[in-house]
């Protein structure tokens, strides 16, 4: 049975065997989560990505991580030209990041919010579309044992919170930022729900 767990820092630090990257349609890595993969990983997974590009809105590629120590990352190409976004396009993305991580039989893999940053997508919305994502998908994808939801700040946790929640309460209080180790479930940092229980499970 799949673990999802909320995360409260970079993603960056993440030791998990994929990262999804918000893409734009370029896939050049300048700023939010793409800029901070590449300043921590190297410019070699820029080079990888836009080698591959232009990628449609909604898909995903696969380059390696650089120096980081995921062993993949997935550009989800959530971002039009403009580095807007939809909540159909995040859901294709979120969909389509997962679909490669099964090709891959990734055990593990950690999501940013798409869209929510440079995107300006709103936070609530985000973590529905993106939690019924991982639902979905979950019970398609047997190598995945753990899958990460890596957030920045209060607002962001809260949020993903709520939307795993079955009552659509938080469930607990967020505490502050510290280094990642994701697989700690007694860090204050992770908060652990089982897919396909009650607690963020499938309906």
């Amino acid at each position: 049975m799949a673990r999802i767990e909320l995360w409260n820092g970079d993603i960056c630090d993440l030791e998990v065997d994929a990262i999804v990257n918000a893409a734009n349609l370029s896939l050049w890595m300048s700023t939010g989560v793409g800029g901070a993969l590449k300043r921590a990983g190297g410019d070699a997974i820029e080079f990888a990505a836009v080698r591959q590009a232009p990628v449609p809105l909604g898909e995903a590629i696969v380059t390696p991580a650089g120096s980081l120590a995921a062993r993949v990352i997935v550009h989800a190409v959530s971002l039009d030209r403009d580095r807007r976004t939809s909540g159909e396009v995040i859901d294709r993305a979120a969909r389509s990041a997962m679909a490669q991580a099964r090709e891959l039989r990734i055990g593990s893999i950690a999501f940013p919010a798409l869209g929510t940053g440079v995107g300006g997508f709103p936070l609530d919305e985000a973590a529905r579309i993106m939690v019924a994502v991982t639902h979905d998908e979950l019970p398609k994808s047997p190598t995945i044992d753990y899958l990460i939801f890596a957030l920045r700040g209060v607002a962001a946790y809260r949020q993903f919170e709520i939307a795993l929640s079955p009552e659509g309460e938080p469930a607990a209080a967020v505490a502050p930022e510290a280094p990642a180790v994701p697989d700690a479930l007694d860090s204050p940092d992770v908060s652990p729900y089982l897919a396909g229980s009650g607690a963020g499970g499938p309906a």
